[in-house]
């Protein structure tokens, strides 16, 4: 039996996931029988959903609210074209069984490649060159690390800290990382030194945060963790701002101008007015860019129509985000 479909997303996500080529597969798969809807919409007529058995959403999904759930009672399963699900499902939701996926990694490729690159420009202290050089209006040389037998340090190995294990394989450094949920044995396995977070910071030439923001990792990379990095090292943040305690490594930025930090997240977000993030020369700020962006949000609606299928051969959903899961997405 054919499955009845519909979208639900703000109209900008929609052009962005879902292109015509994705419509055209989704549409030869399943019954839309509605235009693309967005939650306003929804959530003032929920009766658009009645007989609805996929959603296909993205960035502007609907919170699964008990009275958006009510008007969808055929609901099986919803496609979630971009990361973290957490502010969208509920207890109801859950309590349903409804099944959700999420293109999350999909998500992680472009925020791979963006770090990828600034780690490789950090190890050749790319950062501290072009600034030095362009306060001095001459050609100023600084200690190089190099990517032969650097050490780049990674906090937290969850689907992007692996992601960059897979691409740092390809130079000759040295990867160590702090996660405590991945013992020695593990890393070992990925072909990873794990120790402390201290050691991390001490170690590296080249730290990149991947941590997740939950309550127990707010303020995890502290001032003194900055202050213990080698000299002409860079510290990488495309995780959450959150996860850094901002003011600290300020402080210590301020003192040491041979750092660099490279920031694609601050916490706020942006930052605040008159932000010191803003104007020290030793921070290179990034107004969040290296998650999918244009044309890279197609592969997350490519990732959910291959959910799809699979849906629809009854086979597990390969990224499918249980309520456990969901808890500790960031």
């Amino acid at each position: 039996m054919t499955l009845n479909g519909i979208f639900v997303l703000n109209v900008d996500s929609y052009n962005l996931i879902y292109g015509a080529p994705e419509r055209e597969r989704i549409a030869s798969r399943v019954n839309m029988i509605a235009p693309q809807q967005t939650a306003e919409a929804v959530t003032a007529n929920p009766a658009l959903l009645a007989g609805i058995d996929v959603i296909f959403s993205g960035w502007g999904c609907p919170t699964f609210t008990a009275e958006i759930l009510a008007a969808a009672p055929n609901l099986r399963a919803v496609f979630y074209g971009a990361g973290s699900i957490r502010g969208i499902v509920t207890d109801d939701f859950w309590a349903r069984g409804i099944q959700i996926s999420s293109a999350w990694s999909a998500n992680a490729i472009p925020v791979s490649e963006y770090t990828l690159a600034h780690i490789l420009f950090g190890l050749k202290s790319g950062w501290q060159h072009v600034t030095s050089v362009k306060r001095a209006g001459h050609y100023v040389r600084h200690p190089v690390a190099g990517a032969f037998g650097s050490t780049v340090g990674l906090v937290s190995l969850g689907m992007i800290g692996r992601l960059m294990v897979e691409r740092l394989k390809t130079f000759e450094v040295k990867i160590i990382a702090y996660d405590p949920f991945v013992s020695a044995a593990q890393g070992a396995a990925l072909g990873v030194e794990m120790t402390t977070l201290d050691e991390v910071f001490r170690r590296a030439d080249v730290v990149s945060a991947h941590t997740p923001w939950l309550k127990e990792t707010e303020g995890l990379i502290t001032g003194a963790h900055i202050a213990a990095m080698k000299p002409y090292a860079t510290f990488i943040n495309s995780s959450r701002g959150a996860v850094v305690a901002e003011n600290e490594m300020i402080a210590v930025l301020q003192q040491r101008p041979d750092l660099v930090a490279v920031l694609d997240v601050t916490h706020p977000e942006p930052p605040a007015p008159g932000s010191p993030l803003y104007t020290l020369p030793n921070v290179i700020l990034t107004p969040h860019i290296a998650g999918s962006m244009e044309t890279e949000c197609r592969r997350q609606g490519q990732y959910m129509i291959d959910e799809l299928d699979r849906f629809l051969a009854g086979q597990p959903l390969v990224y499918a985000i249980t309520r456990d899961r969901a808890a500790i997405m960031a």
